[in-house]
C-alpha cells in the first residue's frame, strides 16, 4: 500500500468516525439540538461531508471550467448537494463518504494490479561494469555501453544489456523476465540477457546489443505500451460513459422538473433525483472492466508472458486456428548431424567439408551444425575460404570458393534448379535409405558446379559450360529434437478452445508429417517458402469458422506472417528481433505451454469483465427504476454506486491470485 493510499485511508476512517458519532448523537438524541435544529445538524453533517469531499468538489469544479462536467466528481457533487437541499444531511455525508470508499478500494485494486507489471520497472540496470584498454573498471550508464565491449558483472548484480560469456561461471536468476524461478547456468560462449541477476560467481561477458536494442529495453516498451491498445469490451465501456453520464444527467434534470410541475412538491422530486444521480455513477462500469484486464495483463507477466494490449487478451479468450512454425518454435532449434551420406567415390570428410564451405558465411541452425560435426568428427581439417555466396531463399546456398570451385548446399529442390536430375538426387537418397535412412531427418545435399573463376554473385548459379556441370557430393542428414513440453503444449491448446493446430515448415514433407503424428497436430504443411507460408495463413484466415488466428514463430521469417495473424506469439528467448517486434505476445522462456495458459487467463479475465457488466447494469436498472418511482432512498442508491462498485472491483481482483505455474 502506497503512502498515498493510507493517507487517504485515515482521511476516510476520520470522516467515517466522526459521521457515525453524530449519527449516533442525533438519533439517540444525546445532543438534542442536533436533532431539533436543521441548521445545527447541517454544520455537523458538513464536517465528515468536507474532510472526504474536498477534493471531489474540487474536481467537479475544475471539471466544469474545462468544459468536462459529465463525470462523477460532478454528480456525487450535485446529488449530495440536492441532499443537503432537502434537509437529508446524514444521506448527503454518507454518499460522499460510502464513494471515497469506493474509490479507495478502486485505487488499492489498481495498484495491487499495477504492481505485477510495475515490478519489471525494478528489471533495469542502473549501471554497468565497463573495462577499460588498461584493464581497469569504469562505471558507467548502460546507454553508453556499445556493442562488443568487456562488462564485468558481479555477484548479485543485474546484466545490463544482451552479452555472451567471455569467462566465469555462474547462475543466472531470470525468475523477473520468465517467470521461471529455477536458476540457470552460464558459461564461456553462453548467451546472457539483460535483466537477469547474476548469482555467485563472476562474469566477464561481451557486450552484443547496445542498450535500447536489449531485451530489458523491449519489455519496458512493450509494458508502456500495453495500456494503449484496449480491448472491444473496454473501448465500449469508454464510448458507453461518453453518453451515458450526459443522459442521466439531464434524465435527473427532468425528473426534478416536469414531475413537480404537474404534481408539485418539489423538494421529494429533487431528492428522487439525486438519488437518480448516484444510482447512474457509471464508476463500476468505467473501472472494474479495465481493471479486469489489467489484472489479465498483469497474472499474465507473473507467468513470463507479456501481452502487448489488451485487445489482444480478449481475442485469445476464443483461439480458432493455431498455426505454428517448426524450428525452433515446436522444436529446439539445436540442429546435430545424425548421418552423412556420400555418393559413390565420395568421402565422408569431402562430403562435410565442401557442405561447410558452402555455408562458411551463414550463421543458419542448420549451417552451425555442420561447422560443429566437422569439430567433432574431423578436427585436424579445414573448409576451404569463401569468396561470395547467394542464398536461395528457403533452400540453400551456392558459394564461390577461394580455390575456384563453386560448391551448392541445400534441399533437393537446390539441386534440381541447378540442374542436377532428380534421378541423381533420389538414388543418394534410397542409398542413405539403405544405411539407416533419415525419413524424419532435415537433409542437406551437396554438389560441386563446373566452372568458377572471378564470378559475379549474381551468377553463382549459372554453368560455366563445362561438359560435366555437376558432381554430386552426397547427403547429410540433420535432426531437429522436439521440446519437451510440445506434445503436452498442443494438447493443451485443444483442450483452451483451438478448433486447429497446424503446423507450417520449409522442411521436407515426411519430416513434417514425422513431427505431426509425434505431436498430434491437426494439419501439417511442408516444403513451404517464406511466401508461401503467407500465403496459408492467408488462406485460413479467409476460411469461415476459422475464429481468432493465432500463430507461433520465432524467425526474422515469420515477422511479416505474425504482424498478418490476429494475435501473433513470439519465443522471446530464443526469438529473432524482428518476430518479438512483430508479435502481439512474446513469451519470455520458449516454454510451449505459457501459450495455452495465457489463454486461460485471457478467458478468465473476459468472463470476469462480463460478469462486472452484466451484475453493474442489472442492479443499477433495477434501482433506477425503484429510485424513479420512490421506493429506493439515498442509501439503495449508494449501494448501486459503491457498493456494486467495490463488489465489482473485489470480482476483478481474483485475478491477483493467479499465481506464476509450473510449467
Amino acid at each position: 500500500m502506497s503512502s498515498k493510499q493510507k493517507k487517504e485511508m485515515r482521511k476516510i476512517a476520520a470522516a467515517l468516525i466522526i459521521f457515525l458519532l453524530i449519527l449516533g448523537a442525533e438519533k439517540t438524541r444525546m445532543i438534542p439540538v442536533l436533532a431539533d435544529n436543521r441548521w445545527v445538524n447541517l454544520i455537523f453533517y458538513l464536517i465528515p461531508w468536507f474532510i472526504c469531499g474536498r477534493d471531489v468538489l474540487r474536481k467537479a469544479v475544475l471539471g466544469i471550467r474545462n468544459r468536462q462536467m459529465f463525470d462523477e466528481s460532478f454528480l456525487m457533487t450535485v446529488a449530495s448537494a440536492g441532499a443537503f437541499i432537502t434537509a437529508e444531511h446524514e444521506e448527503a455525508a454518507a454518499v460522499m463518504i460510502f464513494y471515497q470508499i469506493g474509490e479507495w478500494f478502486q485505487s488499492y485494486a489498481v495498484g495491487r494490479s499495477r504492481q505485477s507489471i510495475t515490478e519489471l520497472m525494478d528489471i533495469a540496470p542502473e549501471y554497468a561494469n565497463r573495462e577499460t584498454e588498461d584493464g581497469g573498471i569504469e562505471t558507467v550508464d548502460p546507454d553508453d555501453v556499445e556493442p562488443g565491449e568487456i562488462l564485468v558483472i558481479r555477484p548479485g548484480e543485474k546484466i545490463p544489456v544482451d552479452s555472451e560469456v567471455v569467462s566465469g561461471e555462474s547462475m543466472i536468476n531470470t525468475a523477473a523476465l520468465t517467470g521461471e524461478s529455477v536458476p540457470r547456468s552460464a558459461r564461456p560462449g553462453d548467451q546472457v540477457i539483460s535483466g537477469c541477476i547474476n548469482g555467485e560467481g563472476l562474469l566477464r561477458v561481451r557486450a552484443l546489443k547496445g542498450y535500447d536494442d536489449s531485451t530489458v529495453a523491449r519489455i519496458l516498451e512493450m509494458v508502456e505500451t500495453a495500456s494503449e491498445k484496449k480491448s472491444r469490451t473496454e473501448n465500449f465501456i469508454t464510448r458507453f460513459a461518453r453518453y451515458y453520464t450526459p443522459a442521466v444527467v439531464f434524465g435527473a434534470l427532468a425528473l426534478a422538473v416536469i414531475p413537480s410541475l404537474i404534481a408539485g412538491n418539489p423538494l421529494a422530486w429533487i431528492y428522487r433525483a439525486c438519488t437518480f444521480l448516484v444510482i447512474s455513477c457509471p464508476c463500476a462500469l468505467v473501472i472494474s472492466v479495465p481493471l479486469a484486464f489489467f489484472g489479465g495483463i498483469g497474472a499474465a507477466s507473473r507467468n513470463g508472458i507479456l501481452v502487448k494490449g489488451s485487445n489482444y487478451l480478449e481475442l485469445l479468450a476464443k483461439p480458432g486456428t493455431v498455426i505454428t512454425d517448426k524450428t525452433g518454435t515446436l522444436t529446439k532449434g539445436t540442429f546435430r548431424v545424425s548421418g552423412l551420406y556420400p555418393a559413390q567415390g565420395v568421402t565422408e570428410e569431402e562430403l562435410l567439408l565442401s557442405a561447410c564451405a558452402a555455408e562458411g558465411g551463414s550463421t543458419h541452425p542448420i549451417a552451425v551444425s555442420l561447422f560443429q560435426a566437422r569439430g567433432e568428427r574431423f578436427p585436424e581439417s579445414e573448409a576451404a575460404h569463401f569468396i561470395s555466396s547467394e542464398n536461395a531463399a528457403g533452400r540453400g546456398l551456392v558459394t564461390l570458393l577461394a580455390d575456384g570451385r563453386r560448391i551448392a548446399a541445400g534441399s533437393a529442390a537446390l539441386m534440381e534448379e541447378l540442374g542436377i536430375p532428380a534421378e541423381a538426387v533420389d538414388a543418394v537418397t534410397r542409398a542413405a535409405a539403405g544405411r539407416g535412412g533419415a525419413d524424419a531427418a532435415t537433409v542437406c545435399f551437396a554438389a560441386e558446379l563446373a566452372g568458377g573463376g572471378e564470378r559475379e554473385e549474381a551468377d553463382l548459379k549459372k554453368p560455366a559450360g563445362s561438359a560435366q556441370p555437376y558432381r554430386l557430393l552426397g547427403m547429410i542428414a540433420i535432426r531437429d529434437e522436439v521440446k519437451e513440453e510440445a506434445k503436452t503444449a498442443v494438447e493443451e491448446l485443444k483442450a483452451a478452445g483451438a478448433s486447429r493446430v497446424v503446423m507450417l515448415t520449409g522442411d521436407r514433407k515426411s519430416v513434417g508429417d514425422a513431427v505431426g503424428a509425434e505431436l498430434g497436430l491437426t494439419e501439417v504443411h511442408a516444403g513451404l517458402l517464406p511466401q508461401d507460408k503467407m500465403e496459408k495463413v492467408e488462406e485460413y484466415a479467409g476460411r469461415p469458422g476459422t475464429g481468432t488466428l493465432v500463430y507461433i514463430g520465432d524467425g526474422i521469417n515469420d515477422a511479416p506472417v505474425l504482424a498478418r495473424a490476429d494475435v501473433g506469439i513470439a519465443m522471446g528467448s530464443m526469438g529473432s528481433d524482428a518476430a518479438i517486434e512483430a508479435a502481439d505476445v512474446v513469451i519470455m522462456d520458449d516454454n510451449l505451454r505459457r501459450i495455452p495458459a495465457v489463454m486461460r487467463i485471457a478467458g478468465r479475465t473476459v468472463s470476469i469483465a462480463k460478469q462486472n457488466i452484466v451484475f453493474a447494469l442489472a442492479v443499477k436498472l433495477l434501482i433506477l427504476i425503484l429510485g424513479a418511482l420512490g421506493f429506493a432512498d439515498m442509501w439503495a442508491a449508494v449501494f448501486a454506486d459503491v457498493g456494486v462498485a467495490v463488489l465489482c472491483i473485489l470480482n476483478s481482483m481474483r485475478l491477483l491470485l493467479i499465481r506464476r505455474s509450473g510449467v
